[in-house]
């Protein structure tokens, strides 16, 4: 078979959140690359004792593009590891169209992301019925790509949903100033850093005092911010999905 680019979400830090898919093929491939500042290593230690691990964490795309090419020439398959899940925020896009370009076969393995892994450590559902049924996952603009039109932070909190941001601990005081106006001063709020990892932090507050929990805490990357009436819901009713009222005959 031809080799192929294997890219395995590796979770948000606890080696066991690791799939059983993705843990398969980094013990199968000759050749693993990974970002060392987010991968464990007792991830790592999966892979077979004589493949090659390459850390991509100081390598620029032309540098990681070459190594799939040498991997590919040589029939190997890699495992591309990266950090939560493939699907936001991974920048795999521009590596699975440099493969496409040089007609290297890839696939995607998913993982457990760091926003599923914050609401675990909150244990709470960020979907709860006459509350909130969406979620809207974005990231703070400063220091990386723009953000499109349409997509400003204040854009998105007039919808009223369960908001995460990613990538905004550093700035959380001016986060928590551009959504108020739209959740309310006592709205919720969670901040989650290193989610799943033994040195995880939990803060709860509301708007009005998250970004001085934060600050305190002296929390400023791999943290994940959460806003929504959801995060404190009480008394709310049961969802349809387990109702006496509920067609259970398929139809309904």
């Amino acid at each position: 078979m031809p080799a192929t680019v294997h890219f395995i979400g590796a979770g948000p830090g606890a080696p066991d959140l690791l799939t059983l898919r993705g843990q398969r093929l980094i013990a199968a491939a000759p050749v693993c690359l990974y970002a060392g500042a987010l991968v464990p290593e007792e991830i790592l230690a999966h892979a077979d004792r004589d493949a090659r691990l390459v850390d991509t964490q100081h390598l620029e795309l032309d540098e990681i593009v070459a190594e799939y090419a040498a991997a590919h020439a040589a029939g190997h398959d890699v495992a591309r590891l990266h950090s939560g899940d493939l699907s936001i925020y991974s920048a795999a896009a521009e590596q699975m169209r440099r493969l496409d370009e040089l007609g290297i076969a890839w696939d995607v393995t998913p993982g457990v992301p760091a926003f599923a892994a914050a609401a675990a450590a909150l244990r709470c559902e960020l979907t709860v019925p006459d509350v909130a049924q969406t979620v809207i996952l974005t990231r703070y603009g400063e220091g990386a790509s723009a953000i499109p039109a349409g997509e400003e932070l204040s854009a998105l909190a007039a919808h009223g949903a369960t908001l995460v941001v990613h990538l905004g601990a550093r700035a959380i005081a001016e986060i928590a100033a551009t959504v108020t106006p739209y959740y309310g001063e006592d709205c919720p709020a969670a901040v989650v850093a290193r989610a799943s990892r033994p040195d995880e932090l939990v803060l709860r507050g509301t708007l009005a005092t998250i970004a001085g929990l934060v600050q305190d805490a002296g929390v400023r990357r791999t943290a994940t911010i959460l806003v929504g009436p959801a995060l404190g819901a009480r008394g709310f009713r049961d969802s349809h999905l387990y109702s006496k009222a509920r067609d259970r005959t398929g139809t309904g």
